[in-house]
């Protein structure tokens, strides 16, 4: 099985592109004679066992940002003609990486202007195709809407979609059309669970002097969307170290609450690039996890990255992050823009080592249990080969009530 991915940003960065990466690792481990995976993206790193194919677009753009494209525009900003651009190039390019690396399925792995790409190259080719969102992309289509008559054309004709959560995948049927629920499943990202816990991540304490014996984390865009605003101050009542990972557009305005708030217990220590292995020591850090975001979450990968290290979250309850999140059980839920929430529940993990003990096995139980890639990939296994079946899904509803109309008129005739 031969499946070329389509992809719209480096893949680092953000929770989509670290998906992508781990699912064709996953899958080429797993299924290491029968899989071959290729990707088309503007990516110049290696992936083991991955060919990919490397793009220089004339233009690059972001949802909501990226820290590995500081500056550039948001994709509600760029005229017709940088889009005809941007499409006529993803268009050639991608059609050079099918006659390369000859593949049986296409994979468009966000929504936007991939979807209808994917849609007329498999109609060239005569490939299936399947669409993949992950929310940020619907997010988009509320602020411009000019490929949603084209997303919406490729969905019909795609064998299948794919969401991130339930939340998701309701949003993605609200917006082009309920007759594609057949076809749309929820296949959640999944975390790895190889966690030593047992390793000595004391050099974070030295090398940044901090102070308090206990550490609440944030890793993540620094957009408006994440609310990192509301945990800044919020640590004015928290007796610990809060430590932000993370870069963007927010970052001068965060900077400015610290120094504002005299703050000397927030640590905005900038973005880790590619740097697993720093990242996950400051996951068995931490004690705590706040997601303080103010928009809908999809999912929330790096909640589950928090929950695989035993670390309690605390999330706030929007979105699709409430599926994954218990409240009191294996985390806490809280309003949005609420810093005194946030403070209220974070002191409380702090001050019960025994109740954070409690939350943190829960949470890694949960991921385990559910977010785990043996699981996911073989879903995703699954789908390809039923998307290779001749007989595949079923058309839409609405193609199907037409075709039963007609054959109402053609008995009268």
């Amino acid at each position: 099985m031969r499946v070329l991915y389509l992809y719209m940003f480096p893949l680092w960065g953000n929770g989509s592109g670290a998906w992508l990466r781990r699912l064709v690792n996953h899958l080429t481990f797993r299924y290491p004679h029968h899989f071959q995976a290729a990707i088309v993206a503007p990516e110049t790193r290696v992936l083991k066992k991955t060919k990919i194919f490397r793009l220089k677009p004339p233009t690059l753009g972001v949802f909501v940002g990226n820290p590995e494209l500081p500056g550039v525009k948001k994709y509600t900003k760029f005229s017709n003609q940088e889009f005809i651009q941007l499409y006529n190039y993803y268009l050639l390019r991608t059609s050079k990486a099918i006659e390369k690396f000859k593949p049986q399925l296409i994979h468009v792995f966000h929504t936007a202007f991939l979807p209808p790409i994917a849609r007329t190259l498999a109609n060239l080719y005569k490939l299936p195709f399947i669409i993949t969102t992950h929310g940020s992309d619907l997010h988009y289509f509320t602020e411009d809407g000019r490929w949603k008559a084209n997303v919406r054309d490729a969905s019909a004709r795609a064998k299948f979609i794919t969401a991130n959560s339930n939340f998701t995948r309701d949003w993605y049927l609200q917006m082009f059309g309920r007759d594609l629920s057949k076809k749309t499943k929820t296949i959640p990202a999944g975390v790895s669970n190889q966690v030593d816990f047992g390793k000595n991540v004391s050099w974070i304490d030295k090398k940044y002097h901090f102070k308090y014996p206990n550490m609440v984390l944030f890793t993540g865009r620094l957009t408006v969307h994440k609310g990192v605003e509301y945990l800044i101050k919020a640590a004015r009542q928290i007796n610990g170290e809060i430590v932000i990972l993370g870069d963007g557009p927010e970052r001068k305005y965060l900077e400015s609450l610290i120094l504002k708030y005299k703050l000397l217990n927030v640590h905005m220590l900038g973005y880790f690039s590619h740097k697993l292995g720093e990242i996950n020591d400051f996951y068995l850090r931490a004690d705590v996890y706040v997601a303080p975001s103010v928009w809908n979450e999809p999912l929330g990968l790096v909640i589950l990255e928090s929950m695989v290290h035993k670390t309690p979250v605390i999330v706030t309850r929007k979105g699709g992050v409430s599926t994954i999140v218990k409240d009191g059980v294996n985390g806490f839920l809280v309003r949005p823009k609420s810093p005194n929430e946030i403070a209220k529940k974070v002191n409380l993990l702090i001050e019960n080592e025994r109740l954070r003990y409690k939350m943190g096995e829960n949470a890694y139980r949960t991921v385990v249990e559910r977010f785990n890639w043996d699981k996911i990939a073989s879903k995703f296994y699954r789908l390809y080969e039923n998307a290779l079946s001749p007989k595949s899904v079923p058309a839409p509803t609405y193609i199907l009530a037409a075709i039963k109309k007609y054959k109402k008129i053609a008995k009268t005739v």
